[in-house]
């Protein structure tokens, strides 16, 4: 991976943690956006992070979640993305401190594009069966954002209920410009079946058509482990 320590990209796992901060704690969530990766320095084993705002209610909406937060961080091994969740004092501060948490760990088996000039390594096997999950992420140009956002709202609306979607979040490093989507599938087709029909082809096509990023990247995984709750629904 470009611009990270050289590792066995084989056993690179990205973890990504979901939080919906308690009241009494909203000024320190609001801290860890602001320092954004900072917050996550000097952590071994790390070849990259983002801290993450979320849309209202943790959803698409234009409007900001006052609460609900993401992490995606990702790691040289599964050993050191596992002692990550298990013994991290802020993967402990952000349970403490949350009405709701929940934390996905994941291996890459397809990656397009770049995330901040870094694109994932593929580190397993497409999957035969069973649940995959996507996140898309790009940066909308300046002079591009009132067309995209044009499109974007009835794609995502459709995600909430479309059939086999276990989970959808909308996630984004600053409102507007540069945005992102993580979801959970029970299979590669039901996810293909979303992706390449109705008002989410219709949004990439237009994407494509009209240069609306600046910068893209859509990854696919295998969820190895997904636990906790996240609006409302249990994961174990």
């Amino acid at each position: 991976m470009s611009k990270t320590p050289q590792a066995d990209v084989d056993d690179q796992t990205a973890v990504l943690l979901l939080a919906d901060i308690a009241d009494a704690s909203r000024l320190w969530g609001w801290s860890r956006i602001v320092r954004g990766p900072r917050a996550l320095q000097g952590i071994p084993g790390l070849l990259f992070s983002k801290v993450l705002g979320s849309g209202f209610e943790g959803g698409f909406d234009l409007r900001p979640s006052r609460s609900r937060q993401g992490v995606f961080a990702l790691f040289e091994s599964s050993q050191t993305a596992q002692d990550f969740i298990a013994h991290s004092p802020l993967v402990q501060t952000y349970q403490s401190r949350s009405d709701e948490f929940c934390c996905v760990t994941l291996k890459t088996w397809s990656c397009r594009g770049s995330w901040d000039g870094i694109s994932l390594q593929v580190a397993c096997d497409p999957p035969v069966q069973g649940p995959v999950a996507a996140l898309t992420r790009a940066s909308i140009k300046f002079n591009k954002a009132h067309a995209f956002w044009r499109h974007a709202p009835p794609s995502q609306t459709a995600l909430k209920d479309v059939e086999g979607c276990r989970l959808a979040v909308g996630l984004g490093e600053a409102p507007f410009f540069r945005q992102a989507t993580f979801s959970i599938w029970d299979s590669v087709t039901d996810m293909n079946a979303y992706a390449r029909t109705g008002s989410h082809l219709k949004a990439i096509q237009a994407a494509h058509q009209h240069g609306y990023f600046a910068e893209s990247m859509f990854a696919r995984f295998v969820p190895l482990n997904v636990q906790g709750q996240w609006l409302g629904k249990h994961y174990a």
